[in-house]
């Protein structure tokens, strides 16, 4: 991932050119490898680079003759593009950069490119013939993206990946709609993602098919493992977190010509031939906390390199201001979770790697949090299912990406691996055309994932892993009730939490809050 910053249709761009530099550096927490700019007409585009893919030749804005690009993301499916870009004359590629597929895709669809687009993204691309912008956000809204104006050049409009680099120039910010494009030259949003479970009021009715549910998040996690770095997985040893570390140890496993279970290590840094041969995995929280007992159980059986980081309540408490300058968000739960999240990445960076799978999604797609068990009627918990997924990126999707990303540290989400527009070309290699995770387990009947008191929470999901002939997990891990993260990390945190608001906030203060937040203020101390 990276940052990018732009500014369009600005009166004197060239004047407002080290300005606009300026507030791209405020994104360097994302990009630390290099930085670029393009400047052109009333348009400039910033891009801060974390290089994960194309290592050698991946630097941006991609500048071509007739266009140019700045992107956040991973593209999965670009080599599919590259061959259909070759096969009809669009045009070789000139980087092993994944983010040069978006140009092949423009040129082949236009603004619709971004429907045939594999993977989590935020892009513009300028196109140099006719002063056209594109840009468009991936539809789970994976990377985040806002979108500003500044009334007093009312013709321009601002694009950046975090409000910290609009804020100084923009009085009116938005969070761009995951799954839309904006195109200058047409609607300014157009909705790209718009699968069946998405209508309202729809009622899913296709019956569980476990294999097809086990199979599809297979490909989910090894698509994800798409890297020119070391990468690794978040592990709390919860059931979301343990299967991506489950599969994806597999597929090391495969690659590295093993296909045993390799002697796990807790001890000193991983070596070149570690990295390559075995995967590693990375869990924290307070000592004795239940997420640290049930990932080191993970990572002794499936046989990764675990790494165990712990912290205290007390650095938790003074590291809150810089989780909040990051994540950009005053929620609680949001901060919560983000904290011991944003401590972790800083270690997973101080270790050498740029890259982790994560297992955010899976309670929305399955209704895995336990108030899901009151839900009224079939209808309500079917409606609130597609609610939640709807909303991961002001919450969960925000929290892994943004607490992440401040390390300049990649997390990408298997479970939210969603079904694209088909290419034209269905016999172009590379290209994959199997069912994708989210609208396969989107599309089961809501009976099947409903509490009860024969069926815990996300059962389906465990039975499609539960296969004792080649387990995945232990069945205590496979069978762990649902956590909250920042439970899990050790319930002293949120009693810190609260004892210390309770101690700093006092009923006067609760009772005399500014007048700016009329809209939204605190019903809490620890709000």
């Amino acid at each position: 991932m990276c940052g990018i910053f732009v500014c369009y249709r600005y009166p004197d761009v060239q004047a407002f050119k080290q300005k606009a530099v300026r507030l791209s550096s405020l994104l360097s927490h994302r990009g630390p490898d290099s930085a670029g700019f393009f400047i052109e007409n009333q348009t400039i585009l910033c891009h801060e680079r974390l290089s994960i893919v194309g290592l050698e030749n991946g630097e941006q804005p991609i500048v071509q003759p007739d266009l140019a690009l700045i992107a956040n993301g991973e593209i999965y499916n670009h080599e599919a593009l590259r061959q259909e870009a070759t096969m009809h004359d669009l045009g070789g590629s000139l980087t092993d950069s994944d983010s040069e597929a978006i140009i092949h895709a423009y040129r082949r669809y236009g603004a619709k490119a971004a429907q045939f687009l594999d993977g989590i993204f935020s892009f513009a691309l300028y196109d140099r013939t006719n002063g056209r912008l594109v840009v468009a956000r991936d539809p789970m809204g994976v990377t985040s993206l806002y979108q500003g104006w500044n009334s007093n050049a009312s013709d321009a409009v601002f694009f950046a990946s975090e409000l910290k680099a609009l804020h100084p120039v923009c009085d009116y910010i938005i969070s761009f709609p995951p799954g839309h494009t904006f195109d200058s030259m047409g609607k300014p949003y157009e909705k790209f993602y718009n699968p069946q479970w998405k209508i309202p009021m729809h009622m899913p009715s296709a019956p569980v098919d476990y294999t097809l549910l086990r199979t599809s998040f297979e490909q989910a996690v090894r698509k994800r493992l798409m890297s020119d770095v070391p990468y690794g997985v978040l592990l709390s040893g919860g059931l979301d977190s343990s299967l991506v570390a489950s599969i994806a140890a597999r597929e090391v496993a495969k690659a590295s010509g093993s296909q045993n279970r390799l002697s796990n290590s807790l001890e000193g840094p991983p070596t070149p031939q570690m990295i390559r041969s075995r995967l590693s995995t990375f869990s924290i929280g307070l000592k004795g906390s239940p997420d640290i007992v049930s990932a080191l159980k993970v990572a002794e059986f499936l046989g990764t390199d675990h790494h165990t980081y712990h912290f205290t309540c007390e650095e938790g408490i003074a590291a809150l201001s810089d989780v909040i300058y990051h994540i950009e968000t005053y929620d609680v739960t949001s901060i919560r979770a983000s904290t011991p999240m944003y401590l972790l990445s800083k270690h997973i960076k101080a270790a050498g790697y740029k890259m982790v799978l994560s297992g955010e999604g899976s309670d929305e797609i399955f209704g895995g949090y336990l108030y899901f068990g009151n839900a009224p009627s079939l209808d309500a918990f079917q409606q609130e299912l597609v609610r939640r997924v709807g909303e991961l990126h002001f919450f969960d999707c925000l929290r892994a990406h943004k607490s992440t990303m401040a390390w300049g540290v990649e997390a990408r989400v298997p479970f939210l691996d969603k079904q694209v527009s088909s290419t034209k070309d269905r016999c172009v290699p590379f290209a994959d055309h199997y069912e994708k995770f989210v609208d396969v387990a989107m599309s089961i009947d809501p009976r099947e994932k409903l509490i009860t008191e024969s069926r815990m929470e996300k059962y389906i999901l465990r039975k499609a892993f539960s296969t004792p002939e080649q387990p995945y997990l232990p069945d205590e891990i496979l069978w762990r009730q649902k956590e909250q993260f920042s439970d899990g990390v050790g319930y002293g945190w949120i009693n810190m939490l609260k004892a210390v608001a309770a101690a700093c906030v006092t009923p006067q203060m609760m009772a005399s809050q500014p007048k700016h937040w009329i809209n939204d203020p605190p019903t809490t101390k620890e709000a």
